[in-house]
């Protein structure tokens, strides 16, 4: 396989942790960023910066850097997107199928800790894993099916 360099999506930033998490599409047409300072930059499949918009802490009185984003995932439909964060959420904000549209949070499931990882797979539920050792899914029905428990935090 080869490789190929197209083209920088961020300019480079002095310091390090810029990126804190990445999701392409099932569509294959839309790449999301989340930058250190918690906005979510959406591109479209050429590389070319289409929409952005910001994340929301659970609460909003520890204020915007009372957390960080440790995940994303989009929905099959690529109509929504799922985003895990430290301060023991994950939102689901619909960001719609054409570009512009807005963004808004249509879900939000508060956890026992702090969301370290998601996935989204085709014809399923969100399963994600917490801090505390715990694989959890079934997000949408309101119950919650424990995958693995490692009953100490990761």
């Amino acid at each position: 396989m080869q490789l190929k360099h197209m083209k920088n999506l961020l300019p480079p930033q002095d310091g390090a942790g810029k990126v804190m998490c990445l999701a392409w599409s099932p569509s294959n047409a839309k790449l999301a960023v989340c930058t250190v300072d918690r906005v979510v930059l959406l591109y479209d499949e050429q590389g070319e910066k289409r929409d952005k918009f910001s994340t929301k802490p659970a609460d909003s009185k520890f204020g915007k850097k009372s957390y960080m984003v440790k995940a994303m995932a989009f929905s099959p439909d690529s109509a929504k997107i799922a985003v895990g964060q430290t301060d023991n959420i994950i939102y689901v904000y619909k960001i719609g199928e054409e570009w512009g549209e807005k963004k808004v949070i249509c879900n939000k499931f508060i956890q026992t800790s702090a969301v370290t990882c998601l996935i989204w797979p085709p014809d399923q539920n969100i399963i994600f894993g917490l801090a505390d050792g715990k694989v959890l899914k079934d997000l949408f029905l309101k119950f919650l099916t424990k995958l693995y428990d490692m009953c100490s935090w990761i």
